[in-house]
């Protein structure tokens, strides 16, 4: 899981410790994600999977997609579909990933890129792996984040962020004992590359064997915690967490985490994304690809995707 990876820790900025009188967040909920399989084929576990709506507010969902080594032929994609009113995050870890939309946007991200694409009043849009990975297989692992957009910008153009991995913010602890990498967002005063339109962060850490890590937390944002790989707890009473479980964490000022002192020999340290925002707290209307405030306006989109208002797919 390569992302990106820095050689000494001591060289990166540190976080400070929580000062006197910060509240730790409890944890509220830990569920484990079922697995399935997304678009052609690709194997996915749904991260938010039996988590209330309420408690995710502003995402929708997430999806780990792999971890998967593809023989050769094997690497599948999604075809050409549609979106509305709401933001997709692709997070690459390992592997190669290209994009294209009908408005224009699209490339090609690897290990620690991510694509921000702001659907808005709507737009179609293919996500597949290249030719080349195709051809030669290979090991293959991101996530897609779903983040709701308020009613105010569900109808605002779409656009496109290409967030390479060399723009994210490289943080570390006061003992050189986790690497943090802030996609979006602010922890600790350091931003992200992200520009969303919900007030958000979204972080992807790798706390080593026998490390803890205490994050700084935007105090009016939720905060879920998802383990990718290896194993460890979670929140103040230590909570046992293991890839594949997400944590829904209570208010307070920062969130605490730390690795087993032995992991899988897979799994060396224990890796988790960390992401959270301003509930947006209005009606929400999902169905398939769109994602509204009333059913009304989710029959609407149906309506204009099938008139072709979304555009057409590129080369058609």
């Amino acid at each position: 899981m390569p992302a990106i990876t820095v050689d000494d820790l001591t060289v990166l900025p540190r976080l400070s410790a929580p000062g006197l009188g910060d509240q730790p967040r409890p944890v509220w909920s830990v569920t484990t994600a079922p697995q399935g399989y997304e678009g052609e084929g690709f194997p996915v576990r749904r991260a938010f999977s039996g988590i209330d709506l309420r408690q995710l507010d502003p995402f929708i969902m997430m999806d780990q997609m792999g971890e998967v080594e593809y023989a050769p032929g094997e690497p599948k994609g999604t075809s050409w579909h549609p979106h509305r009113g709401f933001e997709t995050v692709t997070y690459i870890m390992d592997g190669t990933f290209d994009h294209q939309d009908s408005h224009g946007g699209g490339g090609t991200i690897t290990n620690g890129d991510t694509q921000w694409m702001t659907a808005g009043s709507g737009l179609l849009h293919i996500e597949a792996p290249p030719e080349s990975l195709v051809q030669s297989g290979g090991l293959f692992h991101g996530l897609q984040l779903w983040v709701n957009l308020p009613r105010a910008a569900k109808m605002s153009a779409p656009r496109y962020q290409d967030l390479r991995s060399t723009d994210v913010a490289l943080l570390t602890t006061p003992d050189a004992g986790a690497l943090v990498r802030v996609i979006a967002g602010s922890v600790g005063g350091h931003d992200g590359p992200g520009s969303t339109y919900t007030p958000m962060t979204m972080v992807h850490a790798t706390v080593e064997a026998g490390a803890q890590l205490e994050l700084p937390w935007t105090v009016e944002f939720n905060a879920l915690v998802y383990v990718l790989s290896g194993r460890g707890t979670v929140g103040v009473d230590q909570r046992p967490i293991v890839a594949g479980q997400a944590a829904v964490m209570g208010a307070g000022d920062y969130l605490g985490l730390a690795a087993s002192g032995t992991q899988e020999s897979r799994s060396p340290s224990m890796e988790v994304v960390v992401v959270g925002g301003q509930p947006i707290r209005e009606p929400l209307a999902w169905a398939g690809p769109f994602v509204m405030n009333s059913k009304d306006e989710v029959l609407a989109a149906y309506q204009d995707f099938q008139r072709g208002a979304f555009g057409h797919p590129v080369g058609a």
